[in-house]
Order: structure tokens, then sequence, then C-alpha cells
């Protein structure tokens, strides 16, 4: 991946930006329907009850912001940042939180609020991390889930769709900090493939 950031840095016309998209995934239209649709399921669900949506930055806040205004009764929003350690394929349980929630969630409902489910290495801990404080309950909203990349048994409560085992970006997800912006899942094109 390294390779592919040093050719983000690069990157000099909008062209040369086009050219790393293969296809689009997921339409705007698709993900705008599919994000009504759990807006409405965690409102039926939750009607009244103390909600906390949580992000773990960077890559779910596109996501974050539209599930908050689907979301149609009060909730809150929490934020976190985190970095795990891994040793080769195999976790070492070292989970480094960089930014952390200012609330105690022991009196809310969590949603966990992530773009994309692969390995879930790094969830799976966060997660295990959340219920140590012990929320009134916690469950995984996810944008992405890519099943078969999976090394930790852990699975999303929602997912919105689920893609093979491509490299992806558009709609908060990216290459070498670029693509978030695009509103659309995509097949991303790596350097060496051009």
């Amino acid at each position: 991946m390294k390779e592919d950031v040093a050719i983000m840095s690069n990157i000099k016309t909008v062209e040369e930006w086009e050219n790393h998209i293969v296809r689009v995934l997921v339409t705007e239209q698709e993900i705008k329907e599919a994000i009504a649709k759990v807006g409405k399921q965690i409102s039926d669900s939750y009607d009244g009850r103390p909600i906390l949506l949580v992000s773990i930055l960077k890559g779910a806040f596109v996501f974050m912001a539209d599930i908050c205004r689907a979301v149609t009764v009060p909730c809150e929003v929490g934020f976190m940042c985190a970095k795990s350690y891994y040793n080769g394929t195999v976790s070492t349980g070292v989970v480094k939180i960089t930014m952390d929630l200012d609330q105690d969630i022991s009196n809310y409902h969590v949603i966990v609020v992530e773009d994309i489910m692969d390995t879930g290495r790094t969830l799976y801990d966060v997660v295990n991390l959340l219920k140590a404080r012990n929320p009134l309950s916690l469950k995984i909203v996810t944008l992405l889930d890519k099943p078969c990349k999976r090394m930790v048994p852990l699975e999303a409560d929602i997912s919105l769709f689920t893609v093979d085992d491509l490299f992806v970006v558009g709609y908060g997800l990216d290459c070498g900090e670029m693509y978030r912006n695009l509103p659309y899942i995509a097949e991303y094109k790596k350097g060496s493939d051009l």
C-alpha cells in the first residue's frame, strides 16, 4: 500500500485521479436508500431510549453523519480513534485508543457505526473494550461487510452491503487520504495495475 500512497501524492490532474476508479460498486442512490431503511430500523428499535452512535475515525465519518441524520429519535454521537498493533496476522491484544469517548456509556444503548468490516481485528478489540464499560446494549452497523477476510469471531448486527475481496474507496473510504469525497463506493485500481 505504500506504493499507492506514493502514487497518490504524485497525482496532478483529475484524469489521473479518475484512472484509479475501476467501477462503481454501490451507487449514491443505493447508499441513500439503505441508510434511510437503517435509520428507520434504529429509530423504531430505540424509540425514547438513550442512543449513542459511535464512529471510529476516519473512514466512517461520512456514513456516521448520514446515519445520524436518518435516525429520527434523540441520539448522541461520539468518536474514537484506535490503533491496533499486530505481529504478522496475530493481534498482540494491544489496542491504543488515541481519542476516546467523552460519555460514560453505561447509560446508553451503543451503536458502533463502522465503514467496512474486513479482518475485524481492530473492531473486535474496540468492541470488547466498549463492552467492558457496561453499555445498556451494544450493536454494530457497518456500511460494507467483507466476510471473506474475517479473522476474528465478529459479525455486524446490520450490514448494508457485502463486497468481495476488493480494495474499495469512496463515501469516506480512502487510499492515501484521497477518494473519501466520492458519493459512491468504487473499486480502486492499484498503482501497479495502471
